[in-house]
């Protein structure tokens, strides 16, 4: 049955401290932890995650995993691992648009209502805020609708820039 209830908002806050379903982490393809979102949830979700994500042995850019939470709030962790952005020639949008999609369809996979994202990609990774915000959006719009449990996707920005990019995208969208 399509999905016509989710509800997609922008805030700007510590995706850590978010007590939703799952948050996913815009994480390295070691899974181990980073800097910045990754190494932010790893710290916050204590050593209980990083030994649940030795045991899965990885994962590819713009593919997706699920760990428990820990000590976070939110009861899962959906390790997505985003493209770096070299210039838009390597496949950098469809990979980010991958995230997005493999880390929905896992929330539903496990019967999950909430689920917030970091901006994949815009931080170190250095994609294109706009461009990025405007693929998130389009991608969650486009996979929603198959996903019938999930009732609320959270957009969570770091900064003003990433707010307003988010909150542009979401209203270009409608």
């Amino acid at each position: 049955m399509p999905n016509f209830q989710a509800a997609i908002e922008v805030i700007r806050a510590d995706i850590t401290k978010l007590d939703v379903d799952a948050i996913v982490n815009a994480a390295n393809t070691s899974l181990l932890g980073g800097g910045g979102v990754d190494g932010a949830i790893h710290r916050a979700a204590g050593l209980g995650l990083l030994a649940d994500c030795r045991t899965l042995g990885g994962c590819a850019t713009g593919d997706a995993k699920i760990t428990r939470g820990h000590d976070l709030p939110a009861r899962f962790v959906i390790h997505a691992v985003g493209p770096v952005w070299h210039g838009g020639t390597f496949d950098e949008d469809r990979l980010l648009a991958s995230c997005y999609s493999t880390a929905l369809r896992l929330a539903q996979e496990h019967e999950l209502s909430s689920i917030a994202f970091p901006a994949i990609s815009c931080g170190v990774y250095h994609f294109p805020v706009e461009r990025a915000a405007r693929l998130a959006v389009r991608t969650i719009r486009e996979i929603l609708p198959t996903c019938s449990g999930i009732k609320r996707v959270i957009l969570v920005a770091f900064d003003a820039r990433v707010e307003d990019a988010l909150r542009s995208a979401l209203d270009e969208s409608v």
